[in-house]
């Protein structure tokens, strides 16, 4: 046990001696996660592994009733059954992922017969926002919007 105080000591010098971030050193906050309420889990848990593509991480409840997926290093999207009903939202409010390339996006959602368009609502456009970055907008299974850019920021 006695080798082990000095060690720890150690490491944590070290740790901020070389500047590794820890928690005591973040000032601002960190996004953990957003939470969609939804009518159909399944339905919303497929769309976001299989057409958005990101991965599903295990969930702490194992209820049925919740879905994780890892967006970010510290970052999760979690998704909860129980919405009574699906619900129309604005697009100004909205997720969004970045990926490397929208046209291939788009040609996904072609596949699998999604609509998506422009910021405008042109049906089957991106918009091109005036820093170059290439953008599409369509809504989940929910009616939560979604945007895909090729952000590479």
């Amino acid at each position: 046990m006695k080798k082990r105080i000095p060690q720890c000591l150690l490491l944590v010098a070290v740790m901020i001696i070389s500047g590794i971030p820890t928690f005591a050193q973040r000032k601002s906050a960190m996004l953990n996660h957003i939470a969609l309420y939804v009518y159909n889990l399944e339905k919303s848990t497929a769309f976001y592994r299989d057409i958005i593509q990101i991965d599903t991480i295990p969930e702490p409840f194992h209820d049925g009733r919740h879905t994780w997926f890892k967006v970010a290093e510290h970052s999760h999207l979690h998704i909860i059954s129980g919405a009574k009903e699906i619900v129309t939202h604005d697009k100004n409010s909205h997720l969004c992922f970045s990926v490397p390339s929208v046209e291939e996006f788009m040609t996904r959602l072609r596949q699998h017969h999604i609509p998506f368009e422009s910021w405008k609502g042109e049906a089957d456009k991106p918009t091109l926002r005036v820093d170059g970055v290439k953008q599409i907008y369509f809504t989940d299974p929910d009616g939560y919007w979604v945007e895909i850019n090729d952000d590479h920021t």
